[in-house]
């Protein structure tokens, strides 16, 4: 199926190529209404009434929202876009009293099958195009704004696997960073361990964050939670992880979604430490989001409190993430699921 070019997957040269006979400027002045506007052509005021009503057909949507949850007394906000195919993604921002974070989705669904996750239950539908993730973000920072509040930080922590689709997800991390303008520390990849990606965002020209979801820090039982960890274990993807923090200097993160007698015991912690700390890995701790088909709850709070302290004092930089949203299925893929099954 031959899918509809949505507005943000055109390049300059290509809205050159469909502005063929007006003025060179109105490539810039449609660039600068997408990117550092995100409006809508109905509303570039400096272009002729004629050329936005030709723009408004030829730059549709990517994303029709289908559902918009709001938890947390308004600082979580999670959406359930329809893209053209049918097929369904989801966005969260999150917001904070100096700042917001949105988590875009780079796939919709997943073929990386960690049991803990509602996504990868759902199995795999397709990659997603550059304009389906920078729409992403246009639409979270134009929430974010409505509130009086500027958009910092991107994470790639939705649905998919970003390294699977690595030069989509690649190209949308140039046109955030280029034309949204947000830099690059405040762009943050994260990876279940594909280790070609890895190294590929180590030789990139953007010295952009890495997260790991790590989960568990022996193959054996990392082999069961995270089956990718099958065709990349733990050495090759420790030694891939040096090789970032030696080319980017940047401080890499490890993602351990804490998960009740399945990886919060001291052995795990240990475990966990004696990988990070040759790293120097700052560890984030995520208590489990509920995920229906997976019988397993997230580990106490009384639990994760020490966990961390463990890890604290075996020399690991560990914070505890609030857990956000759990009331409208914020975790990757429930909203979906939900949606499916309701």
């Amino acid at each position: 199926m031959s899918l509809p070019r949505a507005r943000y997957d055109w390049t300059r040269d290509e809205l050159a190529r469909l502005l063929d006979g007006e003025p060179r400027y109105r490539v810039d002045q449609i660039w600068q209404g997408l990117h550092e506007h995100g409006s809508e052509p109905g509303e570039w005021t400096n272009l002729p009434k004629a050329l936005r009503a030709r723009l408004e057909a030829d730059l549709p949507r990517a994303l029709r929202a289908v559902t918009e949850s709001v938890s947390d007394d308004g600082q979580t906000v999670k959406w359930l876009w329809a893209l053209a195919d049918g097929r369904m993604i989801e966005t969260v921002l999150m917001r904070y009293p100096d700042r917001a974070t949105v988590c875009v989705s780079s796939q919709a669904g997943c073929a990386m099958a960690c049991g803990f996750c509602a996504t990868g239950q759902a199995g795999f539908d397709r990659n997603l195009s550059v304009g389906e993730i920078v729409e992403q973000v246009v639409m979270a920072r134009r929430s974010a704004a409505a509130s009086g509040q500027r958009l910092s930080n991107i994470v790639f922590m939705g649905m998919g696997e970003p390294f699977a689709n690595y030069d989509r997800t690649w190209e949308s991390v140039r046109r955030i960073h280029d034309d949204i303008g947000i830099g690059a520390r405040h762009l943050t990849l994260s990876t279940v361990g594909i280790v070609p990606g890895i190294r590929r965002l180590a030789a990139a020209d953007l010295p952009v964050n890495l997260a790991v979801s790590l989960h568990l820090a022996n193959d054996a039982e990392r082999d069961v939670l995270v089956p990718i960890n099958r065709r990349y274990p733990l050495d090759l993807l420790a030694e891939a992880c040096r090789d970032y923090v030696d080319a980017t200097h940047r401080r890499l993160s490890f993602e351990w979604a804490l998960i009740h007698d399945v990886n919060d015991t001291d052995r795990h912690a240990r475990e966990l430490a004696d990988y990070a700390r040759p790293l120097g890995a700052h560890v984030n701790l995520i208590p489990l989001n509920p995920t229906p088909g997976y019988q397993v709850r997230g580990t106490p709070p009384r639990r994760v409190r020490e966990f961390a302290d463990l890890l604290r004092s075996l020399g690991i930089n560990a914070t505890v993430r609030r857990t956000r949203g759990t009331d409208i299925d914020a975790a990757c893929g429930q909203l979906r699921a939900a949606h499916a099954t309701g």
